[in-house]
Parts: structure tokens; C-alpha cells; sequence
């Protein structure tokens, strides 16, 4: 009996032979410098921040050098497949206009390297796995788990490397004859490339984050086919995938770096030419004094939802993310305020090789900044957008007066300095409460007064101001009507004044408005407070005086 004969009675219905798919997949008709790139999530029902982190990198590489990004969907770990995954990651990639140019999804295949989920792909992969056993180079292996926890406990007790390799790959060794009795026999198996690294040599790996890297050869005769479905492992589907659909770059995480010797050895077994890796570094976070891994468990930021429940604008993200994709990326975008980060040039030498610090205070900075140059209609739209699916308070709120709403958010908006007090949608009403009447009265409120803080005192500033001087016809009238209240009660109108005698006065112009703000609003800090009085109006704000006076 032959390797032939034992790869037909493993696969008697493959009909193909590797020729066959190198015709029907054809190098991709690539200009020179282009690349291909692909993200390739496992659909279990989370977009992970990684995801999108990984594939804004593929994303970019494509729009910098040309070329094609497509979505493959890894999802041969079927136990773990949740219903509806694969579109939930094609819609938050379309979220963030990070569309790839080749993808399946609900039927509809984009593209001509197809099809573009793994369990559709077993045919191919039975082909090339059939072609391996054929050259003597793969084999099934009939070992149990309990025969290799026994194994691996051995090894442990020994102290040596755990792992199927050298004279701990029993099934190696099995006749030709032995392997296809027990086939026929029925007994469980999986199939296992047969390695020829030793594992105590060195090959040089270049990775294009990381550099050139010293590994040790694999040795170990890894599963490339699972017996319970006979699917293939990442190990082996990588090989195929990244092979016919002609990937340039790999772009994944630094988890997958102790895997690189099996993968090149897989290739080398083809005569392949393995792609160009970028390995990314892990995305970290701060707690306390201590730095870990971002947790799917732990952390709700590292789902793709929090950030849109939250109501973060999609470029904040965005932005958040280039500043650890590229250490010099926020200098570039300083320096080019009005480009996209589509324009910045990547470079995976500028990635931190040990670990990338996702920072949300640092997301909420760059949301800010983002978020105070909108317009009050872009504004507006994004929030009303925002709010139909998360915020019914919110939404009605600016369905009851578009007008007024866009005049709150307008404050301090359209000017050099535009304030920037809204970092994510799910905190307007916090900052804006006070604007509408139900909600101040609803309010439990603490009213954060400063220096004064006599009732009285508080009481004969607030009517003082309505009966004699409250106007709101020009800011500068405004003013000054403030300055002649102070210098009314016995406050200094002018701060310089102040500052030289402060003995002469009972406080300033800047406590008594103090008062007018925070007897109105509550709050010591809000944005300019002549705006916020233009919108109320008289009736309103005597109304509010009034009642606190009570």
C-alpha cells in the first residue's frame, strides 16, 4: 500500500488535485507595490477592539501603497459561532468605512477568491491536506486525549518541552498498513504534518514590526485537521487561505509570533512563498500601577459596542487608534490638521513592539476636539442619530425644539477656541440640563456656590440684577450691567481693583457673577453664561430666581 492508496481512503471524495486551485485562483493582477491584505475575525458574536485596530492597519497599508483588502471569516471553530457574527463585523467595518473590497457575507459573495468562509473552504482544504499525505509528509494520528495527557504529564515530571515531536510522535512511526486498519477499523483520528526542523536549530525570521528574529525550527507534528468535523486548524488554513487569495501581508497579533515556525515550515512544504507579517503588539491598559491585556471579559471597552452605546463619533475611534498604530502619528496629524488619517503614511517600524496603551481618557480628549469642530447641524444630526437608538430622553429632548437644541450646542462653538466639554453623545443631556425647564425642576440639584454664600446676599444680588440691570439686547451692554450691579452691592467691578485693595470691597465682579450663573444653572462652570441667559430669557430666569429665593 502507498501514501496514494492511504490518501484516497482518507479522501475518496476529493476530486481536485493543488493544480486545479492554483488555476482556479490566479495571482492577483497586482501593479508593482501593491498589496493584499485581509482581516479575519472568528465570528463568535464580538467585534473586538483588536479587530478593527488590525484592520484599520490593513485598510491603510491598501490605501497607501494600492492593491485589494478583502474579509475572510474564520470561522472553523464551530462550537464558538454565534448566529448573525459575520454580519455584525461587516456592518461595524461599514460603520467605520473600513469596507473591504472582497467579502462574503448572508449569501452575497464580493468577489473572485471566494468562498470567503472557512467552512465553505473545506473541499480545498481536504486537497492540499490529501497532497501532503500523498508526499509522505502528513498522517493520521490515532492518539487519545487521555494517551496524550499522559504524555504531557511525563514530559512535565521530566522537565522537558512538552509537545507531539521526535519520539513522542508515536503515530509517526505507524506502517502505512497500521494507519489505514485502523481507518477502516473506524477508530478517531486527526492528521498531523510530519516536521523535519530540529528543534535546537535557528532560522532567521524578519517580522516588520518586531525585525529580524532568531527562532528555533519546528519540530513538533502539529494537527492540521481536527477529527470531530474534519476541519482544518488556523495553522493550516492560514496556509491555504493566504496562498489562493494572494496575501501579501499578514497583519495579526503578536500572539500568533511562537506559531511562525510551524507556518513557514508549512509553506516551505509547498514550496509557497509565506507573506510579509506584521505582527501587532497587544493592546494594554493602565489599572492603578499595574499594565495588562485588554479584556473581552473584564473591560466593556474592548467591545466594538461600548463605543457606539457610549456615543463616540466613529473618527474619534479611529483617531484613538492611530495614535498607537504609529508613534508619530499625532505629530503628523498636527501638522496636518485637515487630513484623514487615510493620508498618513504607515510605517509598521513606528508600532511599539512590546505592547500598545489604549488610553480612554486619551479617547475622550481626542473626542472632544473632534466633537467642538462640528458644526451645531452636524451636531444635532449625529446625536439625533445616536439617540433613536439608545437615548429616548435625549431624543426627544431635540425632537421637541431642533432650533433651541442647536442653539444650546452652539455656545462657544463656532469660534477659534471653540469649548469642548462633550466627549461622547451619552453625556449631552448631563451638560446641558439646566437648558429646559422639566429637567431643572426635576433635578436634584447642589448648588455649587463659591465665596458668597449667604441666602440674603444671594437673594439681593439676584433681584437687584432683574429689577435694574438684566439686559440681553448686546453682550457688551450685558457686561456692563454686571460691572454696575457689582459696584451697586459693593463688589469691585474692575479685577485689577480688586487685586490692589481687596480690603476695600466686599469680593468682585467675577463673585458676583458667579452668583447670577450658579443661582440659574446650579453649577459654577458652564459654558458662556450671557448665551445661556439670551436662551432663557427674562420670564425663564426671574422664574428660577425667583423660586431659589423661596
Amino acid at each position: 500500500m502507498t501514501n496514494k492508496d492511504l490518501a484516497n481512503l482518507i479522501f475518496p471524495e476529493v476530486k481536485h488535485d493543488i493544480n486545479y486551485y492554483e488555476e482556479k485562483y490566479p495571482k492577483r493582477n497586482l501593479k508593482e507595490g501593491e498589496v493584499v491584505t485581509r482581516v479575519a475575525p472568528s465570528p463568535t458574536g464580538y467585534m473586538h477592539l483588536g479587530t478593527l485596530f488590525q484592520a484599520i492597519i490593513d485598510y491603510i497599508l491598501v490605501k497607501n501603497r494600492g492593491g485589494v483588502f478583502y474579509l475572510r471569516n474564520e470561522d472553523t471553530d464551530t462550537k464558538r459561532e454565534i448566529e448573525g457574527a459575520v454580519k455584525l463585523v461587516i456592518d461595524t467595518l461599514k460603520e467605520y468605512e473600513i469596507m473591504p473590497d472582497e467579502y462574503e457575507v448572508e449569501g452575497k459573495v464580493v468577489g473572485e477568491y471566494g468562498p470567503y468562509r472557512q467552512t465553505e473552504r473545506k473541499e480545498i482544504y481536504h486537497t492540499f491536506i490529501k497532497h501532503l499525505i500523498e508526499k509522505g509528509e502528513a498522517y493520521p494520528c490515532f492518539c487519545t486525549k487521555e494517551e496524550l495527557a499522559e504524555m504531557r504529564s511525563t514530559q512535565e515530571k521530566s522537565k522537558i518541552r512538552t509537545g507531539y515531536y521526535g519520539k513522542w510522535a508515536k503515530c509517526r512511526n505507524l506502517t502505512i498498513e497500521e494507519q489505514a486498519e485502523k481507518i477502516k477499523a473506524g477508530t478517531p483520528y486527526v492528521i498531523r504534518f510530519k516536521s523535519h526542523g530540529d528543534f535546537d536549530k535557528k532560522f532567521i525570521f524578519e517580522d516588520l514590526v518586531k525585525g529580524k528574529l532568531e527562532l528555533s525550527l519546528n519540530d513538533e507534528d502539529f494537527i492540521i485537521m481536527k477529527s470531530s468535523d474534519q476541519l482544518p486548524t488556523y495553522h493550516f488554513a492560514h496556509l491555504v487561505d493566504d496562498h489562493l487569495m494572494g496575501t501579501t501581508h499578514v497583519i495579526r497579533g503578536e500572539e500568533w509570533l511562537p506559531s511562525v515556525a510551524k507556518h513557514i515550515e508549512l509553506f516551505r512544504a509547498f514550496g509557497f512563498k509565506p507573506p510579509k507579517y506584521i505582527h501587532t503588539p497587544l493592546i494594554i491598559k493602565k489599572e492603578g500601577n499595574t499594565v495588562r491585556k485588554l479584556s473581552k471579559r473584564k473591560d466593556p471597552e474592548a467591545s466594538m459596542s461600548y463605543y457606539k452605546e457610549c456615543g463616540y463619533p466613529k473618527k474619534a475611534v479611529i483617531e484613538s487608534l492611530m495614535t498607537i498604530i504609529n508613534s508619530n502619528y499625532e505629530e503628523w496629524h498636527k501638522a496636518n490638521p485637515n487630513s484623514t488619517y487615510l493620508e498618513f503614511k504607515y510605517s509598521p517600524k513606528k508600532m511599539s513592539a512590546s505592547g500598545a496603551l489604549y488610553d480612554l481618557d486619551k479617547l475622550k480628549n481626542i473626542s472632544k476636539n473632534i466633537i467642538s469642530k462640528m458644526t451645531k447641524e452636524e451636531l444635532m444630526q449625529e446625536s439625533l442619530t445616536w439617540a433613536n437608538s439608545y437615548s429616548e430622553k435625549l431624543k426627544k429632548l431635540i425632537e421637541r425644539d431642533k432650533e433651541y437644541y442647536m442653539n444650546i450646542l452652539n455656545i462657544e462653538r463656532e469660534q477659534k477656541k471653540p469649548r469642548k466639554d462633550i466627549a461622547k453623545y451619552d453625556e449631552i443631556i448631563e451638560n446641558i440640563w439646566y437648558m429646559y425647564d422639566d429637567l431643572y425642576e426635576e433635578k436634584e440639584k447642589v448648588y455649587e456656590w463659591q465665596k458668597i454664600t449667604d441666602p440674603k446676599e444671594i437673594q439681593t444680588i439676584t433681584t437687584t440684577y432683574m429689577d435694574k440691570y438684566f439686559t440681553t439686547s448686546d453682550k457688551e451692554l450685558w457686561f456692563n450691567g454686571v460691572k454696575e450691579l457689582s459696584e451697586d452691592l459693593g463688589y469691585a467691578s474692575n479685577m485689577k481693583d480688586y487685586k490692589e485693595h481687596p480690603e476695600n470691597y466686599k469680593g468682585s465682579v467675577a463673585d458676583v457673577s458667579t452668583v447670577l450663573r450658579v443661582a440659574l444653572t446650579s453649577k459654577s462652570t458652564t459654558p458662556d453664561l450671557y448665551e445661556i441667559m439670551s436662551l432663557l430669557g427674562k420670564e425663564r430666569i426671574t422664574k428660577r430666581y425667583t423660586s431659589l429665593a423661596k
